[in-house]
């Protein structure tokens, strides 16, 4: 009978498989998150930029999403797009400069795929950035502050 282990600690393995010479740059895959409620997913030095679980609740049932167009330029901390839900009009922050590759087509047709998947699926635009993502948080800080943040 083989031992079920927690997910944390078999990432915490393949992490330290990875250091051991598999890859050359850091925590490949790493998605980091936003005081203001973005998610970003590192793939070398592209970015997926989306909006939190808490930022969808937030905002109710998204009906529009104003998606940037590619080729358009991302600087760290300014709007990138919009989007407009029954409740009021949310914008979602660039957390790199760099610029759009690629956006969420499909966003166009269906917005109700943020409302269903906004960790996913809902995923807005993608990024190719130079540097280090730097100022963001990891899924239990992004967690420790949406609980301060509620209190």
């Amino acid at each position: 009978m083989s031992r079920m282990l927690p997910v944390r600690l078999l990432m915490r393995r393949a992490t330290c498989a990875a250091h051991r010479g598999l890859f050359v740059v850091g925590r490949p895959f790493s998605t980091y998150y936003s005081k203001s409620h973005e998610w970003f997913k590192v793939d070398g030095k592209v970015g997926t930029l989306g909006i939190t679980n808490h930022a969808q609740e937030q905002l109710g049932e998204i009906v529009f999403v104003d998606l940037p167009d590619v080729g358009k330029s991302a600087s760290k901390g300014s709007g990138l797009l919009s989007l407009e839900s029954v409740k009021a009009v949310g914008e979602v922050y660039s957390p790199v400069d760099g610029k759009v590759i690629e956006q969420n087509g499909e966003l166009s047709n269906n917005p109700k795929l943020v409302n269903e998947e906004p960790e996913s699926n809902g995923w807005l635009a993608k990024i190719e950035f130079q540097g280090e993502v730097s100022g963001m948080l990891t899924r239990d800080e992004y967690d420790q502050f949406v609980k301060e943040e509620a209190a």
